[in-house]
């Protein structure tokens, strides 16, 4: 990776020349996202990698903290910063206090020539700080070689307005390896995101490890080869062209664990994404009995939705979910648990007999209320361990307790009717976060993606709040970018397709109230080479003049 390249550059320069340099700041004071208050201050601080830092707390979380502003400094001296805890504050040091009396995830950065004093609500407030003091150091200082680089004196208030600012990746379609997963963390962190939602199962593949059930990852994770080019909907005839190629991956329980650890350390929950009960094939094909025929599938090689969905009219099928749910529980400490929910068809519901017994002893009157009848009792098993459930927007059609949360993609009309019967909701519509849209009109030049043109600006425009009056306000979580990876087959790919456009999400969540495209555009051209300095790749289209 280019920043491992980076650090390594770095320490060779700082022992081929132990004077390094002092790199002046340029004065610029451009935040993303945009913090709460800016006060611009005369003079600069000189940091250098002599510059102790103070931490004046024994809360165990701070070294995380310490470890995150080592990241940030590892590139610039080829070392971290001698760190001393618990320590009171002291002239020409960086400083870190907590204060309970602040929210926990709020912070005041203070630059002055003598010192950096950072104080905060609790840990994940100084995290926060130290993601802004990142992008007050000049860009040229990550090439490395520097003694010295100065930071301009600042006083920035800052937290962040909604509580969930999220990103969704699909691991299901296309694989993605624990070190570019971690990358992922790592972005979110950058633009101080809080949530990683992680679509570990579909048709076309499952991901995770279920001690109690093997065949799902020894034949549910491999796919025997993938289409080749758009997919037709439906119309799969001799004109499809396939790889022909064995496609797989997946995440041992060990590996799940380090990524969650690894989320922890930078102050993001892991929700994990089960999908029930359709997008199911991958299941089907590992346990035939949990389908409503009984029959042999083939781990789905396209993109297009599978009538074959979870035979919801037998005991053994719930038995086999909250077996798998019970070991995804003990992997995942989140609060929510991600049942999916969206786009199951009902056609074999309809011929099964099973499900037809299930809906008269029920009292059902049509097939889709075997849906909510499914949900309604994954969600009982849930709250039965102490976790809630959270789906797509189409849970709402069966019913769910208040406790359950709404994940709104089919544009925010099922967010707008889940804030206003109580539900959580997090908005997370197609218009505005789905980042496997096209980014620019010229598709021609642009890799192959899902469909439709979602620029910056257009993601920049989200109101998660439109439609609801100050009381169903109150219910809305947060925001969600999503990527799905059906046509997104490496991380490279993956990157250039969350950015920019994640950063303009993360804005939304942070500052949904307060924000301006113009200022936003420009406050981007310093993230855009911080981008680069840290080896990520993105798209020029917004930063084209």
């Amino acid at each position: 990776m280019r920043r491992v390249r980076i650090w390594m550059a770095a320490g060779l320069l700082a022992a081929s020349c132990a004077c390094g340099r002092t790199l002046p700041s340029d004065g610029t004071i451009d935040v993303v996202p945009v913090p709460v208050r800016v006060t611009p201050v005369e003079g600069v601080f000189r940091l250098g990698a002599s510059t102790p830092v103070c931490i004046e707390s024994s809360d165990e979380r701070m070294r995380w903290v310490a470890d995150a502003l080592d990241e940030v400094l590892q590139p610039v001296f080829g070392r971290g910063l001698e760190c001393r805890f618990p320590q009171a504050g002291e002239p020409h040091a960086v400083n870190f206090l907590l204060d309970a009396s602040m929210a926990p995830d709020a912070y005041r950065l203070t630059v002055t020539t003598e010192r950096v004093d950072i104080l905060a609500g609790a840990p994940e407030g100084a995290f926060y700080a130290v993601q802004t003091l990142r992008q007050l150091l000049p860009v040229e200082a990550f090439d490395g070689g520097v003694r010295t680089v100065e930071l301009p004196a600042v006083e920035i208030e800052d937290r962040p307005a909604m509580a969930y600012r999220g990103l969704m990746l699909d691991v299901a379609r296309h694989f993605f390896t624990v070190d570019e997963v971690k990358r992922t963390l790592d972005l979110l962190a950058l633009h101080k995101m809080n949530v990683f939602h992680w679509h570990l199962t579909d048709d076309q593949g499952w991901r995770i490890e279920i001690r109690r059930y093997p065949e799902l990852t020894r034949v549910g994770s491999v796919r025997r080869r993938t289409l080749i080019g758009k997919d037709p909907g439906g119309e799969y005839d001799e004109t499809c062209r396939y790889d022909e190629r064995p496609y797989g991956g997946f995440y041992t329980q060990e590996e799940v664990r380090e990524v969650v650890d690894y989320a922890a350390r930078r102050f993001i929950t892991v929700i994990p994404e089960i999908e029930f009960p359709g997008h199911a094939v991958a299941a089907l094909a590992s346990y035939p009995w949990l389908g409503c025929t009984g029959e042999q599938y083939e781990v789905r090689q396209t993109w297009d939705i599978d009538d074959r969905v979870f035979c919801v009219g037998r005991d053994s099928t719930f038995d086999f979910i909250e077996g798998v749910l019970d070991e995804v529980i003990g992997l995942f400490p989140s609060t929510y648990i991600h049942i999916g929910g969206d786009e199951c068809p009902t056609k074999m519901w309809e011929q099964c007999p099973h499900c037809r017994a299930r809906m008269r002893a029920e009292g059902l009157t049509a097939p889709r209320q075997l849906q909510g009848y499914a949900t309604k009792r994954v969600e009982r098993f849930l709250l039965a361990h102490g976790r809630r459930l959270i789906g797509w927007d189409e849970i709402l059609d069966g019913g769910v307790s208040p406790t359950a949360a709404v994940m709104s993609w089919r544009g925010t009309e099922g967010g707008i009717r889940a804030a206003r019967q109580g539900n959580p909701v997090v908005m997370a519509p197609t218009t505005h976060c789905y980042l496997d849209y096209y980014q620019t009109d010229d598709v021609a030049n642009e890799p192959l993606a899902w469909g439709g043109c979602l620029p910056l600006s257009k993601v920049y425009e989200l109101d998660p709040y439109e439609g609801l009056d100050s009381l169903a306000q109150r219910c809305v979580l947060g925001v969600q970018a999503n990527l799905w990876t059906e046509y997104i087959p490496d991380f490279a790919q993956a990157q250039y397709m969350l950015l920019p456009r994640l950063a303009a999400v993360a804005e939304v969540g942070w500052a949904p109230r307060r924000r301006n495209y113009d200022d936003f555009l420009r406050r981007m051209e310093h993230l855009r080479l911080l981008y680069g300095a840290c080896g990520y790749r993105y798209a020029p289209h917004p930063f084209a003049h």
